[in-house]
């Protein structure tokens, strides 16, 4: 028998076994050839699968909090205004980490489920002078989809940065950042890259660039400055040693191992495989009378789905059913409804196995609470909308 469970959240999630199979390589020196090749590589797919050809990819050891960290602390200077549009927890965290580096904050706080309207958007930018704009592209306590082009082309009219918080979309949402104009876009190995917790990453515009190699002061980050990456990072895609801070070897091979895989597919029809997916899956939990945390179809999530308990359900043991079945998902991250609702991932190197597999636990952790559907409808809904 499989010893093990099907991993069913939004991040940390399931990766392609040759991706593992990387991790478990003999660790090799930081500046051995090898492993300057595999750098160098991945900077250079990453450039791909954001389709920034000209952006500058940053790879470094760290949670996607950091790369948050990362690009707001090399672009703002203390006194700047800065606008946090926010649709769910990690909204309240941009507002907090912009603090800290002395910025003026104004948060545009959408209310649960829902999306802060463009119209709200524009009127904030024309009151005063924003250095930046943060969006989350997918806020992974609410499952909330926020549309960054509309608001990239409404930064652009009032000369703004757009920093989008690709933690829980990147490679998984459509993102074409040079297309869209979008300054930074950053997310973490372990979401839709399909990597394991480790890595943060970034890719920065030429116009971000040259704002940070303009600033009047020294960046208020030691370990995150661009000051002491982009050398590296220039290095390496050279196929030159360099050195600042090791870096997770084993962890850089298996990123480039996965980009590699994200590459060879196709972006595009990456992209295009988790709307199938999550939009069937979406159909198979409303069929059997479950409702999704986002109000409405166009605003729900494609990496990931929120979903509400059914009256009557206990959470708690909702999950510890799910997971003796041998799936596990995730309880609830927004403050005000944690206990009202569960989180399923449905990002990376998921196939239809994976997700039937989660609706079939789903359902019998329904079933032993005596919710009444017919069971097997969300399998056979999600089977049907594919």
């Amino acid at each position: 028998m499989k010893n093990r469970k099907l991993l069913m959240i939004p991040g940390p999630i399931e990766v392609d076994p040759s991706v593992l199979r990387a991790m478990g390589e003999v660790t090799t020196s930081h500046v051995a050839p090898n492993f300057i090749e595999s750098f160098g590589n991945s900077i250079e797919l990453m450039r791909k699968i954001w389709l920034a050809p000209n952006g500058q990819p940053f790879i470094v050891a760290g949670s996607g909090t950091l790369a948050m960290d990362m690009a707001v602390s090399n672009l703002l200077e203390p006194g700047d205004n800065a606008l946090v549009i926010s649709t769910g927890y990690f909204g309240e965290r941009y507002k907090n980490i912009l603090a800290t580096y002395g910025a003026n904050v104004t948060v545009l706080q959408a209310e649960i489920g829902e999306i802060v309207s463009l119209d709200k958007i524009e009127e904030e930018l024309s009151s005063k002078n924003y250095k930046l704009v943060t969006i989350t592209h997918v806020d992974t306590s609410t499952g909330v989809l926020t549309d960054p082009k509309s608001v990239a082309d409404i930064a652009k009219k009032y000369n703004t940065l757009t920093v989008l918080d690709g933690v829980c979309a990147t490679a998984g949402e459509s993102t074409p950042q040079e297309a869209w104009g979008i300054d930074v876009v950053l997310t973490g190995s372990q979401k839709a890259i399909g990597v394991p917790p480790g890595l943060a990453l970034l890719v920065v515009s030429e116009k971000a660039m040259t704002v940070w190699k303009n600033r009047k002061t020294p960046v208020q980050n030691y370990y995150g400055s661009f000051t002491n990456w982009l050398p590296i990072m220039e290095a390496y895609e050279e196929r030159r040693p360099s050195y600042f801070g090791t870096p997770p070897v084993n962890l850089i091979r298996a990123l480039e191992v996965s980009l590699n895989l994200i590459n060879a597919e196709g972006i595009e029809h990456r992209v295009e495989s988790h709307l199938i997916y999550a939009k069937a899956f979406r159909k198979a939990i409303q069929k059997i009378g479950l409702q999704l945390v986002p109000k409405r179809e166009e605003i729900a999530a494609n990496t990931m789905s929120a979903i509400f308990y059914p009256e009557g359900i206990d959470g708690n043991q909702f999950r510890k059913d799910i997971s003796e079945y041998g799936v596990i998902l995730a309880g609830g991250l927004h403050s005000e409804i944690k206990t009202q609702y569960f989180r399923v991932g449905h990002m990376g190197a998921i196939n239809k196995s994976d997700i039937v597999a989660t609706l079939s636990a789903i359902e019998f952790a329904l079933a032993k609470q005596n919710y009444s559907f017919t069971l097997g409808e969300s399998i056979g809904t999600f089977l049907e909308n594919l």
